[in-house]
C-alpha cells in the first residue's frame, strides 16, 4: 500500500457508495469497504481489483452496532487503518407518514443508521487522522438536511443533524488539519426509494418520472471534486440537484 492513498467508505455496496468506489479505484486509491451485504462487497472487489489494481479490503459492518464498528476497526490490519478519507456514506429512510401516523421503529432504524452510525464510525476512526494531523471526512447529507418536505419529518430531522454535526466536527478537528465536507444531493435515482417504499418497485419508480434525476455516479463525481482538491482547499458543503428539482418537493416533470 506504499505510496497510495486509503479511502474508507461506508454503505459501499450499492447506489452512491458503489459509485464512489468505482471512481476513488480509478484514482488509484486503496478501499476500505464496509457494508451489511458483505457478498456484493467481494463481488465487487473482484472487479475493481481486476479493472484498477488497486488493493480492496472489505468487511461486514452494520454502523447500528456500536459495539460491533469499535470491534471492526480494532481487529483491521493496521495499514487499513491509514485512513486518508472518509465517505460516512451508510444511511436510509423508512416510510412517508406524517408524525402522528409514524412507525417508531421506522424511526429508530433512521436516527441508529444516518445519525449514531455517522457517528460509531467517526469516532473509530477520526483519533488516527488527528494523530497523523491530516484526513479528511465527508459526510453524505441531503436537501433533506436542508429544508423539511410533508411527511418527512424524522428523515429530515436526521440529515439536519448531520448537517450540524458536519459543522461541529470542522470546529473539533479544525486544529488538526483536518477536512471536513457535507455532500448534500436532491432527488437520486438508488435503491433509496425503493428502501423508503420497503420494496415496493412500483412505488418507488413513479418517484423519477417525468424528469431526470441524478445519478449515484453524478453524486460520486462531486464527491471526488471534494476529495481531490489542493491540502489548502476544504469545500464545506456542496448542494447538487437535478436541473429539473428546485427545492425538496418542487420538480418540473414533463407529462
Amino acid at each position: 500500500m506504499l505510496g497510495m492513498k486509503t479511502v474508507f467508505i461506508t454503505g459501499a455496496s450499492s447506489g452512491i457508495g458503489f459509485a464512489c468506489a468505482e471512481i476513488f479505484a480509478r484514482e488509484k486509491y486503496n478501499l476500505l469497504l464496509a457494508s451489511r451485504r458483505v457478498d456484493r462487497l467481494h463481488a465487487m472487489a473482484t472487479d475493481l481489483q481486476n479493472k484498477y489494481g488497486v488493493q480492496i479490503h472489505a468487511i461486514g459492518l452494520d454502523v447500528r452496532d456500536k459495539n460491533l464498528v469499535q470491534k471492526v476497526w480494532d481487529e483491521l490490519p493496521e495499514n487499513w487503518k491509514v485512513i486518508d478519507v472518509l465517505i460516512n456514506n451508510a444511511g436510509l429512510s423508512q416510510g412517508l407518514e406524517p408524525i402522528q401516523e409514524g412507525n417508531t421503529d421506522d424511526w429508530d432504524r433512521m436516527i441508529d443508521t444516518n445519525l449514531k452510525g455517522l457517528l460509531y464510525v467517526t469516532r473509530a476512526v477520526a483519533p488516527a487522522m488527528q494523530e497523523r494531523k491530516t484526513g479528511h471526512i465527508i459526510n453524505i447529507g441531503s436537501i433533506a438536511g436542508k429544508e423539511v418536505y410533508p411527511n418527512g419529518n424524522v428523515y429530515c430531522s436526521t440529515k439536519h443533524a448531520v448537517d450540524a454535526l458536519t459543522k461541529a466536527m470542522r470546529i473539533d478537528l479544525l486544529p488538526y488539519n483536518i477536512k471536513v465536507t457535507s455532500v448534500d444531493p436532491g432527488a437520486v435515482e438508488t435503491e433509496f426509494s425503493v428502501v423508503r417504499f420497503k420494496g415496493d418497485r412500483e412505488r418507488a419508480k413513479k418517484v423519477y418520472e417525468g424528469f431526470t434525476p441524478l445519478s449515484a455516479e453524478d453524486v460520486a463525481e462531486a464527491i471526488w471534486f471534494a476529495a481531490s482538491r489542493p491540502p489548502h482547499v476544504n469545500v464545506n458543503d456542496l448542494l447538487l440537484m437535478p436541473t429539473a428539482q428546485a427545492t425538496g418537493t418542487l420538480f418540473h416533470k414533463e407529462p
